[in-house]
């Protein structure tokens, strides 16, 4: 049981206009799909690591437990607190800082509330490229991001979150600090505990820093927009296309003409290429080729593999931007999809992977599986089919209650999919997260084996299970 002595003890280590208690909490309670709204002790926002690691200390000793939080921008309920009123909020925002960059090592070391748009910007600048990009880039932390292992559009040539990570700086459980801030490539010294924090959603410590991995700017990006037959032609078309232009591959995003359908009516602004051609391309796919060369290399590469895939038959029609802003707005009509589909209602997410050489055969199965089982629902399918990440979801269907239907059949559409994702070896998660959404998937889909491991590891770390409660693992099996 808190008292106000402990309150108190947070405003000394922090600030008190840093220890929020009172008035509207919604910004650090309900998250970003607005799912959950839970109710805090206190929201607490330290400067440094050295604050973080004295609120821990302070929290360890009353055994209050702590919901590290970034952007709050996470999409499986895994930042926010619950609602027993008895958890606090460590906000990371005002940790903000570009600790180094280091020009030969091709590194920055940030701190971890650094807005993730903000450090591609600082790296732009340098005459640098920091790769990662996804949704919520404006908003969303590096924190957040390695908490939760973030993908987004350029896994495909750059890897997750996890491949752009050499160092952590960590606040333990028990409140104290390793800096594993090296920054080295090479580093064969016993266990990686780099890799136990990023993807742990805050359950086993508190990443307050990283030493992130940068690349030389390219000389030239281009994007193309390729109209295919098939989700098979789309597969064929991604491995023409790592032939082709090997690393220089940066980006390739699938959607469903049907998904594009809801850009088109509640965004009627906005340009799609070959809405025309729905039934003889009801896929259409988005290609970014970045060439260290320069724009005419880039260019003919990249209508060399068009052509050829034309040739090939695995696409009916493509454009290559013609510039920048022709670029951009062909990546805001894939962006946009998820604004899309909220206006046309409620919907069921699926953010599932399986191998690409199996997403064909995944598509044909869960449609038709969904169709039988639950005729007229809406398959809104798109995603980052070069890394075999599809956001598999489902919309209610034309005629009835949207709002009736997901309160009577979300359950058995959720199940229908992953036992589909599991029959063709994928994964319930591909790039957000468990957090507090989907432990009992983990329960039912991950290996015993795996479980038991993941258990002795929170156990080992987290021994008072304070440390983001019921997210991942049940709380029962955080309590010591």
């Amino acid at each position: 049981m808190t008292t106000p002595a402990f309150i108190d003890e947070l405003r000394q280590l922090v600030g008190a206009t840093h220890v929020l208690t009172d008035g509207d909490l919604t910004a650090w309670e309900l998250d970003w799909r607005r799912r959950s709204h839970g109710k805090a002790l206190a929201v607490v926002r330290p400067a440094n690591t050295d604050e973080v690691a004295a609120v821990v200390r302070a929290c360890a000793k009353e055994r209050v437990s702590i919901v590290a939080q970034g952007g709050n921008t996470g999409l499986s309920v895994g930042s926010t607190p619950d609602d027993s009123g008895t958890q606090v909020v460590l906000s990371l925002t005002r940790m903000n800082a570009v600790r180094h960059i280091d020009h030969a090592n091709l590194t920055m070391t940030v701190d971890a509330g650094c807005i993730l748009q903000s450090l591609q910007d600082v790296a732009e600048k340098e005459g640098l490229l920091f790769p990662l990009s996804l949704a919520a880039e404006g908003s969303c932390t590096i924190g957040g991001n390695l908490g939760t292992n973030a993908g987004g559009t350029q896994v495909v040539r750059y890897g997750n979150t996890r491949e752009l990570c050499l160092g952590l700086e960590v606040v333990t459980a028990q409140g104290e600090v390793w800096d594993g801030l090296k920054g080295l490539r090479k580093d064969n010294t016993g266990y990686d505990l780099r890799d136990l924090f990023i993807g742990s959603e805050g359950t086993l410590g508190i990443i307050t820093a990283a030493t992130m991995k940068l690349y030389p700017q390219p000389a030239a990006q281009l994007t193309a927009w390729a109209a295919v037959p098939s989700m098979q032609t789309a597969i064929r078309l991604l491995g023409l296309a790592h032939k082709q232009l090997g690393a220089g591959l940066t980006g390739f995003e699938v959607m469903g003409q049907f998904a594009l359908s809801f850009v088109t009516r509640h965004m009627p602004q906005l340009r799609i290429p070959f809405t025309d051609m729905k039934d003889e391309a009801p896929y259409c796919v988005l290609l970014e080729n970045s060439d260290s060369e320069s724009e005419q290399h880039a260019r003919e590469r990249f209508e060399s593999l068009l052509e050829l895939a034309l040739e090939d038959g695995c696409v009916v029609d493509a454009v290559v931007a013609e510039s920048i802003a022709q670029a951009r707005e062909l990546w805001h009509v894939r962006e946009s999809i998820p604004l899309a589909q909220a206006e046309e209602g409620p919907n069921i997410k699926h953010d599932i992977s399986v191998a690409a050489s199996r997403i064909p055969d995944f598509v044909d199965y869960a449609d038709a599986l969904l169709q039988r089982e639950l005729p007229g629902v809406r398959i809104v399918n798109f995603g980052h089919l070069g890394d075999g990440n599809l956001h598999y979801n489902v919309q209610a269907p034309t005629e009835g209650d949207a709002k009736a239907f997901m309160r009577d059949n979300e359950d058995r559409v959720n199940h229908l999919v992953y036992e589909a994702v599991a029959k063709f070896g994928g994964s319930f998660s591909a790039e957000h997260g468990v957090g507090g959404l989907k432990v009992d998937k983990l329960q039912k889909y991950q290996s015993p084996v795996a479980l038991s491991m993941m258990r002795a590891i929170k156990q080992a770390l987290d021994p008072l299970g304070i440390m983001n409660p019921g997210r991942i693992l049940p709380v029962a099996d955080n309590a010591s």
